[in-house]
This record gives C-alpha cells, sequence and structure tokens, in this order.
C-alpha cells in the first residue's frame, strides 16, 4: 500500500505546478463526475498566476465530453484557433 501512495505522491499535481510553462486550454462540463467543477477551474487559477498563456472554457451542462452540437461547435472552433495560436503549421 505504501508504494501505491508514494506513486500517487510522486505525481501530485499541486507539487508539479512549479514546471508548468506550456500553454494550455482547459476545458470542463460543470455535470463532470470524474473530474469536479472545482478542480479544473483550480488548474486554470494555478496556469494564471504563474503567467501561462491558459484559458478556460467551461459547459455547464455537459458531462465529461463535449457532445451538444452547439457545445461541440464552440469546443471544435475554440481547440482549432487555440492549435493555430500555440502550434502553428510547420511547427516542431
Amino acid at each position: 500500500m505504501k508504494e501505491l501512495l508514494d506513486g500517487y505522491a510522486k505525481h501530485e499535481p499541486i507539487d508539479l505546478i512549479k514546471n508548468w510553462k506550456t500553454p494550455t486550454l482547459v476545458v470542463h462540463g460543470g455535470l463532470d463526475f470524474r473530474v469536479v467543477e472545482t478542480e479544473g477551474m483550480a488548474t486554470f487559477t494555478a496556469l494564471q498566476r504563474k503567467g501561462v498563456p491558459s484559458r478556460l472554457i467551461s459547459f455547464p451542462d455537459e458531462n465529461h465530453w463535449v457532445l451538444k452540437p452547439q457545445n461541440s461547435l464552440f469546443w471544435y472552433s475554440t481547440v482549432k484557433d487555440w492549435l493555430a495560436q500555440y502550434v502553428p503549421p510547420g511547427a516542431r
């Protein structure tokens, strides 16, 4: 059991925040039962406080996946724009 707990502790996000630098798009569904809403907000807040380029898009009416047509269109558009900004064509 100690090995299992040590393994989790090794990858604890709160201890790794100091290393965050990659521009990050945080997407969260308000009805997500896998990851509570406050986790998405906390992630975004930590990124902002570190000055990491970041954006939070929240879908109060979605679960872990963005499935409703209008939300899906917005998600795809936002991801496409995010990638164009931070991973332009031809970038490696």
